[in-house]
């Protein structure tokens, strides 16, 4: 057995090997640096699995950097100090409108999507005695948008204003924030992270809450106003005394490279990713969405040419104002 288990791993091995060898690298880096956020969250996890996956497959030394997160990112691809970002498409159209917090004014032109890696919805809790219910019940309320500088914290005040509520808004970590609406001290907690998010499930065993997302009406107007966003159907079961699915809208995170890299490497990093699905659900849950099927989540990046290869040789459809 334990010699037929060596011959599986070494087949896989070639496997993967394979593509590194046949293809024309010129032009390809001895190494690259791609750029995750801070050591423990799930975008380091993501992006070290996914470099040793890349140095693995293609012999390319590929290692994960700490960083600030999707805006900064973004911004060391542009400059070529990174050759791989992992973003947040929220971060990724600011950056490319040249309205990066980070770089003000600075059009990030040369980003282009590689491939999709997963999704961050939105959701609310508040206590069933409140009365609050949906996102129209939050005018004038106290609201907690999680820490300041957060997806979460940028996010929901435009949602308010698309929506055309106005709460009192308040900046708080998740679990200070659930505390806080247990105290009484808050009237809701508006969140963004991969569901479920363990702070609502917390609150949601210990006491009768709300957890809500966006009305029909509401979600078709936020994405007419706010074409990085996508829309997503939380579904049931997740959270105790939630059975039925509930609709929001999400940001995808999107892998991006700049336009420089070579053809051939970004064809060869997307084709890898793409058909090895289980490897990569091995190195984070997460990557269950990272699938050719959600390229269509980005609606508003180009894709880089060698992406655009591979999901043409795979029959997916790339519109052509993303070529």
């Amino acid at each position: 057995m334990r010699t037929g288990m060596i011959a599986a791993a070494a087949a896989a091995a070639l496997f993967l090997a394979q593509p590194a060898t046949a293809q024309d690298r010129e032009g390809w880096p001895g190494s690259l640096t791609i750029g995750t956020a801070s050591q423990g969250g799930t975008y380091f996890i993501y992006g070290t699995g996914l470099g040793g996956l890349i140095s693995e497959a293609l012999g390319v030394n590929a290692s994960a950097e700490v960083t600030g997160g999707p805006v900064q990112n973004a911004t060391l691809v542009e400059t070529g100090d990174h050759q791989i970002g992992l973003v947040t498409m929220g971060p990724a159209y600011d950056a490319w409108n040249g309205e990066s917090e980070l770089a003000p004014g600075v059009e990030h032109k040369n980003l282009r999507a590689l491939f999709p890696m997963y999704q961050t919805p939105f959701q609310i809790v508040a206590l069933k005695s409140s009365g609050i219910a949906s996102v129209g019940d939050l005018g004038g309320k106290r609201v907690s948008v999680g820490p300041a500088g957060g997806t979460a914290a940028t996010y929901w005040p435009r949602f308010f204003e698309s929506v055309g509520v106005q709460p009192q808004v308040s900046y708080s970590g998740a679990s200070d924030a659930v505390g806080q609406v247990q105290d009484g001290l808050i009237d809701a907690f508006a969140f963004a992270a991969g569901v479920p998010i363990a702070a609502f499930a917390q609150i949601a065993a210990e006491a009768d809450v709300n957890i809500f997302g966006f009305s029909d009406e509401e979600r078709t107007k936020i994405l007419e106003q706010m074409p990085e966003l996508a829309a997503f159907d939380v579904p049931g079961g997740l959270y105790q005394g939630f059975p039925d699915p509930q609709g929001t809208v999400a940001l995808w995170n999107f892998a991006v490279a700049h336009a420089d890299m070579p053809e051939t490497l970004a064809y060869e990093i997307t084709k890898l990713v793409m058909e090895n699905n289980p490897r990569m659900v091995q190195i984070h849950a997460t990557a269950a969405e990272t699938v050719p099927e959600n390229v269509d989540k980005n609606s508003f990046l180009p894709y880089h040419p060698g992406a655009v290869r591979y999901f043409d040789e795979a029959g997916i459809e790339i519109p052509a104002e993303l070529r």
